[in-house]
């Protein structure tokens, strides 16, 4: 059984006719019809009824032959897609932007795609969510990583989002602060507290409705800079706020210094980390295949 085989079976059923599956083919009638009766012969069953009136007409038992045939003939096509695919991609760029505070949960995908993929140059920016979204808006990123509310999601039509997992805020505090006990933290707590604040839209966001309904918080400082913040709690002169991830590389319960608990918020919307691309431009075969691969991790 062979390729050419199973393109003239199907080829004949759909035409009603050999001579008409041998023009399809450029090949001869006689070359045809042998290929099809050894195919027949090694299966054990006639696939079609063949007359000089009526052409080629497909046996009960030939049906199914043809039907196997065409899904077999499919599956082929849809591997060569995949290999052509593959070697589009074996070169290029493919530039990436992600909010700061998960930077980390990026590196393996990035590190696994550059190994199948040593040619590509991958370039990884930290930015806002603004930037993010200007820089896929003016073709200046491929792929965008952020936080975003299902309010956001639903008010923009252009936006392509899919979400990779649901995140929480939680309250970062020195493993020496007597809140370091606590399994979660009200906003009265968070109130009295100093904090010191990632610049960040969704943080600055939260505590901005935080402040209308508990008052004006005590903000020490507001920064990008993920190291002073750290140093800041560690000394004991505040805490912080952020999202239960961006946490996770720095932060567990146990031996380390800073300890990550929940706010209390019971009637927060969800917020969720995920990856963006606009509708209606054209995605290359490189962010495509990257994306494949954040949506199986």
């Amino acid at each position: 059984m062979n390729m050419e085989q199973l393109e003239y079976v199907v080829e004949a059923a759909k035409t009603g006719s050999l001579s008409k599956a041998a023009q399809r083919y450029y090949v001869s009638l006689s070359a045809v019809s042998q290929a099809i009766s050894i195919l027949e012969a090694e299966l054990g069953l006639v696939i079609f009824t063949r007359s000089r009136g009526k052409g080629a007409t497909p046996t009960p038992e030939g049906k199914v032959i043809i039907s196997k045939a065409q899904e077999i003939l499919s599956k082929v096509e849809e591997l060569r897609a995949e290999a052509t695919a593959y070697s589009s991609i074996v070169s290029g760029e493919l530039r990436i932007a992600t909010i700061p505070g998960p930077m980390h949960l990026l590196i393996h995908d990035v590190s696994t795609f550059k190994k199948e993929f040593p040619k590509v140059k991958i370039q990884l920016f930290e930015k806002g969510p603004h930037e993010i979204l200007q820089g896929l808006d003016q073709n200046q990123l491929d792929i965008g990583l952020l936080v975003l509310s299902e309010d956001v999601i639903g008010q923009d039509s252009q936006l392509l989002f899919q979400r990779m997992f649901e995140g929480k805020l939680v309250v970062g505090v020195s493993k020496y602060s007597p809140l370091a006990l606590e399994k979660k933290i009200s906003p009265e707590q968070l109130a009295a507290q100093t904090l010191i604040l990632y610049e960040d839209d969704q943080i600055r966001a939260h505590i901005q409705r935080l402040e209308a309904n508990y008052g004006q918080f005590d903000i020490l400082f507001t920064s990008n800079n993920v190291q002073a913040i750290q140093n800041a709690v560690l000394s004991g002169i505040g805490v912080t706020v952020g999202l239960d991830y961006s946490f996770s590389k720095h932060v567990s319960t146990g031996s380390q210094d800073i300890v990550a608990i929940e706010l209390d918020l019971p009637d927060e919307k969800p917020i969720y980390y995920g990856w963006a691309m606009r509708r209606g431009k054209q995605s290359s075969p490189i962010a495509k295949k990257f994306i494949q691969r954040l949506d199986l991790g």
